[in-house]
This record gives structure tokens, sequence and C-alpha cells, in this order.
């Protein structure tokens, strides 16, 4: 055989090869278990051994026809506070009602190897990649209609920018690899002042954004930082400062750790009732469709989620090769709440004092869940509202609040990406692959009073033994050691 002809049959064997992971990529594992039964408080959560070949199921995006909104639940209304945006982001409103934008794209980085063709080539599909505008756009509805009629850069020349956060004349900044701080103050059109580094950040990586999230108090600074992969395949060492929750002292400029095995951290709140941090997480891929749910918990300070080598607290992922640390299952924590399978759960805004969403929506949390590339049936595309019971404990099904993003024929008007409050009360909602901020109130309802923190004493330190510990336990909780003869 010449060797023209042995090129040609190596080929065809490559053609041929392509064609069955295509056709098996594109063909996809259908899920088996109702969307209903992995969210809420007690999710099926099984153990598996993950799947070679992942489910690829990319929503197009296709864009809003001219006039067309989201289709909101019963009661609400919506409406196009600003549009013609870059690919909004993060949002954040200031004490004075003026609302930032964070237009931004994941850096640019190295396409290498055939994996991160296929990745980049998905990304590409799915809308996420391309020149990142690395802006900070001011929004203002002068005249209180419910469109921003005004739209200022405020801050430009930024690297990936996400996280935004002000106090005391201070404006804060997560760029990919970096938390800024810039002398801003209320009302002005433009940050003029330079840019102070608070700490480095890792940079880039599969989890790219750092959103942030001020202590009540101003203090600190808290900064989520997602892994630089799946389960820690690159490894360990890649993984470094990912993965966990940052805090910043902003007095003594100390940084810690405060959380550890999240494996991409995105929303940031403070649970109205404890005062607790709590978050949403997005969970690991090439286990099938119906694992394993992305989710909302709260972050006590020290906790451990166990990525990458547990999930929900004690199923082991066995495709994880870095050693495992001791005694991980007994101090794992388990999520509070999952929020479905690979359904990208970004941002988190808690109901707020003066919100207008009315009675339905008074008390719990909203999440903008991005959805996913690789389900079927795709998951997320909307908005949705979690109830909360009066504990501060999330309760029952996920409601949804804006859907219609994605279309039957599997393209994507657009892809929900975070939530903020208005300074009149309504739910502002960005649509990163639509360029366009939604705003989302209940006509008529009078501004909300908030949700009442939960107030008591706390049990005071015991400081000495008292009484027979066996009045307690029993004596049979004791073990005997019989007498020498």
């Amino acid at each position: 055989m010449s060797i023209f002809r042995k090129i040609l049959v190596a080929l065809l064997v490559i053609l041929i090869a392509l064609g069955i992971a295509i056709f098996f990529i594109v063909r996809g594992e259908s899920a088996e278990v109702p969307l209903d039964q992995v969210t809420g408080t007690d999710p099926l959560v099984e153990e598996a051994e993950g799947s070679m070949i992942p489910t690829v199921r990319i929503a197009r995006p296709v864009g809003w026809p001219d006039g067309a909104v989201p289709a909101a639940a019963e009661g609400l209304a919506v409406g196009r506070f600003a549009e013609g945006l870059d690919h909004p982001r993060v949002l954040y409103t200031l004490p004075n009602g003026d609302v930032l934008a964070a237009l931004t794209r994941e850096p640019r980085k190295e396409v290498k190897g055939f994996m991160g063709w296929i990745e980049h080539w998905l990304m590409t599909r799915a809308g996420a990649t391309g020149v990142s505008a690395n802006r900070i756009v001011l929004l203002r509805d002068g005249d209180g209609d419910g469109v921003a009629e005004q739209r200022k850069v405020m801050l430009g020349d930024l690297d990936s920018p996400s996280g935004m956060a002000w106090h005391n004349g201070t404006l804060y900044i997560a760029n990919h690899n970096a938390l800024l701080a810039f002398p801003y103050a209320l009302g002005a059109d433009k940050v003029t002042g330079a840019a102070k580094k608070l700490m480095d950040l890792p940079a880039g990586g599969n989890h790219w954004m750092r959103n942030i999230a001020l202590s009540p108090d101003g203090s600190r600074i808290y900064v989520a930082v997602g892994s630089s992969s799946n389960i820690g395949e690159r490894g360990m060492e890649a993984e470094q400062g990912r993965a966990m929750i940052w805090e910043y002292d902003l007095a003594t400029a100390r940084q810690r750790p405060f959380a550890l095995g999240l494996r991409n951290p995105n929303g940031l709140d403070w649970s109205p009732w404890t005062g607790e941090l709590w978050t949403t997480v997005n969970e690991r891929d090439l286990m099938g469709p119906d694992l394993v749910p992305d989710y909302l918990t709260n972050v006590p300070v020290g906790a451990q989620y166990g990525w990458p080598w547990v999930y929900w607290k004690d199923k082991f992922d066995r495709r994880v090769e870095a050693p495992r640390p001791a005694y991980l299952t007994e101090y794992a924590r388990r999520p509070e709440y999952a929020l479905g399978p690979h359904v990208a759960a970004l941002g988190l805004a808690f109901t707020a004092g003066g919100h207008r969403m009315g009675d339905k929506f008074a008390s719990g949390a909203f999440i903008a869940r991005h959805g996913s590339w690789n389900r079927k049936p795709p998951s997320g595309y909307d908005v949705v509202y979690v109830a909360f019971d009066a504990r501060g404990n999330p309760t029952g099904q996920p409601v949804p609040v804006l859907a219609s993003f994605l279309n039957d024929d599997g393209t994507t008007k657009g892809r929900p990406t975070w939530v903020e409050w208005a300074g009149d009360g309504a739910l502002l909602v960005s649509d990163d692959t639509g360029g366009i901020i939604w705003r989302v109130f209940a006509p008529g309802a009078e501004p909300g009073a908030g949700i009442a923190s939960i107030k008591g004493k706390s049990l005071r330190p015991q400081r000495e033994l008292r009484g027979d510990p066996r009045a307690s336990f029993g004596e049979a909780d004791y073990a005997r050691i019989e007498p020498k003869q």
C-alpha cells in the first residue's frame, strides 16, 4: 500500500472516530430523574462513577424580538431598564439609587489541546466568548419611570471585572486577578482617582468571576473565587487559593480563607434573619444529567463543602486522584438547598426592605439560573424565588419569577445572570447574551417591610461540671473496666 493510501486510510479512521464521538455527544444522555426530585431541601443525590462523554445541549443565543419581554410570574410586570449593553453581568445599586453594571467577559486565554478547543467552541456557541468590554457603566433613572435614561462609562481599563461594592467614599471592584479600591463620591459620573490594590486573586481559570460582598458593618470584604478545573484534574497545585471564599479585613489589610471546598461560588448575600453569609455554588460536571445539583447554602466561618473529593457532604467522587484529607466527611457540610443539576446558579438577592414584589415574594431569596450547556433536557434559563420560613431556613420548591428565556427549538433569547434591588424596590435582572437589564415589580404593591432579624440571648458558658453525668447518659453508656483480682 502506498504512503498516500495509508494517509487516506488514517484520515478516514480519524474522521469516523470523530463522527462517532460527535454522534454520542449530540445524542447525549437524558435525565432520568424529574427536576423537582433533585431540587429543594431533600434532593435525590447519589454516588456515580461519572461519564466519559458529556451531554452537550448548547442553547445558541438569537436575541429578543423588539418589544418582547420574559414571562413573569402572576402579579408581576417586567420591562427594560436598560438595553444595548455589551454583555452585562454583575449589577450593584449605590445608596443614591444609581445602578452600576459590569460589562465583562472572561479574560483572553490561549486555547490548548483538543479538549480546550472543544470547550472554546462550546462557549463561543453559547455566546460566552469574545473581547471583554472591561467597563463599569453607570445607569441612572433620573425621572423615576423605570428606564435608565442616563448611561455613563464610569470606569474603564479594567481586567474582566465582576464584583462591586461601595462604602464611605470608596468603590471596591474585583478584577479576575485582584481586589481594587477607588475613591468615589456618590453622584459622580466618573471615577477619576487611581486604583489601590488590596489583594491579589488567583487569575482566570475555568471560573473567572470574582464576586464580592461587604460585611454589614463595612469592615470586611468577602471574595468568591471558583476553581480552575472540574475536579482538580490539573493537580491541586493549580487550585491554590481557589474554590473558596476569602475574607479581607479593611482595617488591618489581613486576608484569610473564610470557607473552603466550594467548586464555584457566585452570588453572595447576607441572611436578613441571622446575618449569616449565603452563597450560590455551581457544582461539578461529567456525572450525568441528574448530578450534581448546584446549590444555595449558608457559609459559616471555617466551613468546608468537600470539593473536589466529596459532594453533598458524604458522596465520594471516585474520579478524583488527589489524596483525600483525613476525616473529610466528618467535617464537610451538607448544602442547605439544591437548585438543580447544571442550572448554573449565579446572582443571589434576599428579599429586602422596600421591595415592590408583593406578598408572595416577601420572605425568601431570588436567584438567577444562567442555564445548562450539558443537560438533556436543559435546566435553568430563569429567575426563581426560594421561600424561607420564619427561622431563616429555605423551604419548598423554586418558584419561577422570570421564564421564557429558552425557546422551544433549543435556542435562547437571553440568559439571566444577576439579580439586584433597584432604589425604588423593583428587582433588576441582568441578561448577558441579550444585552438587557430587566426590571420586575408588582404593580400597585406598597413597599414591603422587609424581614425582621431573629434576636435572642446567647447561652451562658458553663464554667463547672454539676451533678452526676450518669443521670443524663445512663450507666450503660460508660465502658466498664473489671477490677483486677
